[in-house]
């Protein structure tokens, strides 16, 4: 008789890239006390599929279509707050995991380092341990304290970096350009910026935005 002991640790993947679940499912196969219950392309599917199967441990993609990652998290973790999830992504960006562990993920890792460390954190979280990429626990100690972006900033800059002028930015939001400017001063004083540009490439490596 199997007990709940000895009972393979039941794992869903969601993520939009066939490979990397190919990947991720030929590593589980390889696995005795692993199964792969369900596997998913979209947030929205990985919501669906948690009532679906229940499983011990989520893997979950930050950036898919329909819904992102973390927009899903915080609704599996919304409806079950024992959820355990794992996040891999492609972004090491401090900003970015900031949120996906406020959002209550229980491990963050890069896809680079899934071979090497996917299966030792499936194990570590469902015991109950958080894991963190050190590289990734290095960036969130460095900027600790820092001031974030308001979340009108935020937007200032995504269409910055989507290639709108001031003046196209400030139409699409319905605000002044002369707001649009004093958003981007305080933009580039937060981050330490020399200028527009320089603040969108510090935005994006830290994951506070997203092409």
């Amino acid at each position: 008789m199997t007990t709940k002991e000895d009972a393979p640790i039941r794992i869903l993947a969601a993520d939009d890239h066939p490979l990397l679940r190919e990947g991720i499912a030929a590593l589980i196969a390889s696995q005795p006390d692993m199964r792969l219950v369900a596997e998913v392309s979209t947030g929205r599917e990985a919501i669906e599929a948690f009532r679906r199967v229940r499983p011990d441990v989520t893997l979950m993609d930050l950036q898919m279509p329909e819904m992102g990652g973390i927009d899903a998290l915080i609704a599996i973790r919304g409806e079950a707050p024992a959820a355990k999830v794992i996040v891999l992504t492609t972004y090491g960006g401090d900003a970015l995991a900031q949120r996906a562990l406020k959002a209550g993920a229980h491990a963050y890792i890069l896809k680079g380092l899934v071979r090497k460390e996917l299966l030792d954190t499936i194990r570590a979280v469902h015991n109950g341990l958080k894991r963190i990429d050190p590289d990734v626990a290095t960036q969130l100690a460095y900027h600790m304290g820092n001031e974030g972006l308001s979340p009108r900033e935020i937007e200032v800059l995504s269409l910055v970096a989507a290639g709108n002028s001031n003046k196209l930015v400030a139409t699409q939001l319905g605000i002044t350009e002369d707001t649009v400017k004093a958003h981007l001063k305080s933009i580039m004083a937060k981050l330490g910026a020399n200028d527009r540009t320089h603040a969108v490439t510090l935005a994006l490596s830290r994951g506070m935005i997203q092409l």
